[in-house]
């Protein structure tokens, strides 16, 4: 089975369980080959609360965002930020299939240093 196969398949089985409130949206996490994309969602109103992602245009000019660790744990700390931002502090965590290794461990990491709660 190829990997892409195996990632939506976990994705699946995590989304059965996982979904965002409004008191505790869903931190959702993809990663394509260049870039890494995350956002707080609140499932019930079919909102998006906050968003960040390497495909910015106040990102654009920095070339040395690519999709590694250094530039997820940088997008994390971002999206805290912006999320404080519309008073939400908590938040599940959704790392949609990918394992919780590397970029995502990373990019979790920067976001409970940078205050959400999950």
């Amino acid at each position: 089975m190829a990997s892409l196969e195996k990632v939506k398949m976990r994705h699946v089985r995590i989304r059965k369980r996982v979904t965002g409130t409004a008191e505790r949206p869903r931190l959702a996490v993809h990663f394509s080959g260049k870039n890494i994309y995350a956002q707080v969602i609140d499932d019930v109103a079919g909102r998006t609360l906050a968003a960040v992602a390497t495909t910015e245009k106040s990102l654009e000019g920095d070339k040395t965002l690519r999709a590694n660790c250094v530039t997820a744990a940088r997008l994390g700390k971002l999206l805290a930020e912006r999320t404080k931002s519309v008073n939400v502090t908590r938040v599940v965590f959704d790392r949609g299939g990918f394992l919780y290794h590397g970029k995502v461990k990373a990019l979790a990491d920067a976001a409970r240093e940078g205050g959400l709660d999950f």
